[in-house]
């Protein structure tokens, strides 16, 4: 009998490189308020952050600073307008993705991004055809690392949490997954961010290469 009914995944990072289009609407705010653009090399790290990472690097501010509120509506408005302009599904997911669908396992999306977002992104890329759920930041009261919206996927599903794999790229999906019960995958192909390396995440294990996914699910 498998271990596992179903795998959820995290969007930004994970599933999808979105950092182009991050970047480009950093850079975007920058040269629009006098500023130059940015290396990419220093975005792209922070993109699975959002516009708190995005602001954090192009601009030096955080959440509950005096100017983030307005530097983040302005963000926001101009990464809506470039949302697909180079966003693509990771090339080395795609072939996982196929053999998730091949194999009969289910497969959902469990992001931070708020749904104004993430579903034109999903749908834009054809994913929403395939993916039995789509949990945004804003789908529930809470979002990760808070257990919720794992929680709310698995519902929509019909899988218990622990017949769930949660794979994501950040430290705050492993502790989501984690407190929803489900075993719990870092992608290290993804942004990874700041702070500790996926190692020390207390993940079931760390994979490079999305088709490693396989061989830990027993479909390989």
């Amino acid at each position: 009998m498998a271990r596992f009914d179903a795998v959820l995944f995290d969007l930004d990072g994970t599933l999808v490189d979105s950092a182009p289009d991050l970047a480009g609407a950093a850079n975007d705010l920058r040269i629009a308020r006098g500023l130059a653009p940015l290396p990419f090399e220093l975005l792209r790290p922070m993109a699975g952050a959002g516009a708190r990472g995005m602001l954090g690097v192009a601009f030096s501010v955080a959440p509950g600073e005096s100017r983030f509120a307005d530097l983040r509506e302005d963000f926001l408005a101009r990464y809506e307008q470039r949302l697909l302009q180079e966003t693509l599904v990771f090339a080395a997911v795609e072939p996982l993705l196929h053999s998730l669908d091949a194999a009969g396992m289910r497969w959902g999306i469990v992001t931070n991004k708020a749904m104004r977002f993430a579903r034109p992104l999903v749908e834009g890329l054809a994913l929403h055809v395939r993916a039995a759920a789509l949990i945004g930041g804003d789908s529930t009261p809470h979002a990760k690392p808070h257990p919720e919206p794992l929680l709310e996927a698995a519902r929509r599903m019909g899988v218990a949490p622990a017949r769930c794999v949660y794979v994501g790229d950040d430290l705050r999906d492993v502790q989501a997954g984690r407190a929803a019960g489900m075993a719990t995958l870092a992608a290290v192909w993804g942004y990874l961010g700041q702070g500790d390396a996926p190692e020390h995440w207390g993940a079931d294990a760390v994979i490079d290469d999305p088709m490693q996914l396989l061989k830990w699910l027993e479909l390989a």
